[in-house]
């Protein structure tokens, strides 16, 4: 059999204007070169007013005068974005309740520490953190809720409402998926329910409806209405989002485990409920996202967070209403909080995809 040898040929000519066949080698290059370019002279203004043009370490009567942004308030008003009305002498408290947030929330990232102790720690933390805010044992003086406020009550309402809302999720969504017609009927209603209802709706029920429900006697905290309602509002979407995981199982692993003769918790809480959470782990992220975004809308029941105190801040007559730079500023907390959450949920399944094909 005779082989024949290909002759070598010479490579072809390299284009000696690479990036214009890029930009404008067809329609479709043209279009987006012209978008991008136009995008960009849209944004240099903006970029001039927040950096060239900006007063950094000014004061009220230079930032009239400047034509950028007023950063110089920032300087004067974080404080009260950051931690509202509470007392200054007293901020050291929420200062170290962010911290004990912040380390709770390191510690729980790896799935190794996800036991039975974590869960009794963060019960601990979060008395520990209930107690700093409000004051009480001594040495501490009490400072009412009501003057909480800013980035604490903000991390506060988002940790306890996903906190409190998981479990409660958890049997919801096994009370939809139970057998027991009496079981099935109050889970189905109360997540319909819920969903069916804006949280707007839900704030408004629990900050002024439900005192006027309650005994002549009984008060609940606006603090803890507020936390009820956005706890029962993220346990409805927590459970659709798990009942599509337990769903996505079978009833292979649950029949395997019944002829093991496993109690049926044992067999919730070490096989079906892991399997089920690995499955749904980005739509739990998107559910802790929203619902941390949610937060926000506790400023229309009173309740003083991150939003209120900076418009609040952002009201002061001695400034030039730097609402956008007010803004500005919270947005990019929200944005640092939810971004970290994405992160570390794709870090998260990714490292389930490698045990699961391993």
């Amino acid at each position: 059999m005779e082989h024949h040898v290909v002759a070598p040929r010479p490579a072809p000519p390299k284009s000696r204007r690479p990036l214009l066949r890029l930009l404008f080698g067809d329609a479709v290059s043209v279009t987006i070169t012209l978008g991008v370019t136009g995008l960009l002279m849209a944004v240099l203004p903006a970029l001039d007013w927040a950096f060239v043009s900006a007063d950094w370490h000014g004061d009220a009567d230079s930032c009239r005068q400047a034509s950028g942004a007023c950063w110089a308030y920032l300087h004067d008003k974080a404080r009260l974005i950051l931690f509202g009305i509470y007392p200054p002498d007293q901020q050291w408290r929420p200062i170290l309740v962010m911290v004990l947030i912040l380390a709770m929330v390191m510690a729980s990232l790896l799935p190794r520490f996800w036991n039975g102790r974590l869960m009794l720690l963060w019960g601990g933390a979060i008395a520990l953190m209930l107690v700093l805010m409000h004051g009480g044992p001594p040495g501490l003086d009490v400072v009412p809720t009501a003057q909480w406020g800013g980035l604490p009550v903000t991390l506060l309402l988002a940790v306890l409402s996903l906190g409190l809302g998981f479990p409660l999720a958890v049997l919801l969504a096994l009370g939809r998926q139970s057998g027991l017609p009496v079981v099935k009927a109050v889970s189905v209603c109360t997540i319909e329910l819920v969903r069916g209802l804006p949280l707007v709706g839900l704030l408004f029920v629990a900050a002024i409806l439900l005192p006027l429900l309650l005994p002549a006697d009984w008060s609940i905290d606006k603090l803890g209405r507020t936390v009820a309602a956005l706890t029962i509002f993220a346990a409805a979407y927590l459970a659709e989002v798990l009942r599509g995981g337990l769903q996505g199982l079978g009833r292979g692993q649950a029949e395997a485990a019944q002829a093991l003769g496993i109690p049926y918790w044992k067999m919730i809480w070490h096989i079906i409920l892991p399997q089920a959470i690995q499955k749904v782990i980005p739509p739990l992220t998107n559910t802790a996202i929203v619902m941390v975004k949610n937060t926000s809308l506790v400023m229309i029941v009173g309740v003083f967070d991150m939003l209120g105190a900076g418009r609040a801040a952002a009201g002061d007559p001695a400034w030039p209403a730097p609402f956008t730079e007010t803004y500005l500023f919270i947005a990019a907390i929200y944005f640092a909080i939810c971004v970290s959450i994405s992160l570390y949920a794709r870090w998260l399944e990714r490292g389930v995809k490698r045990k699961a094909y391993a």
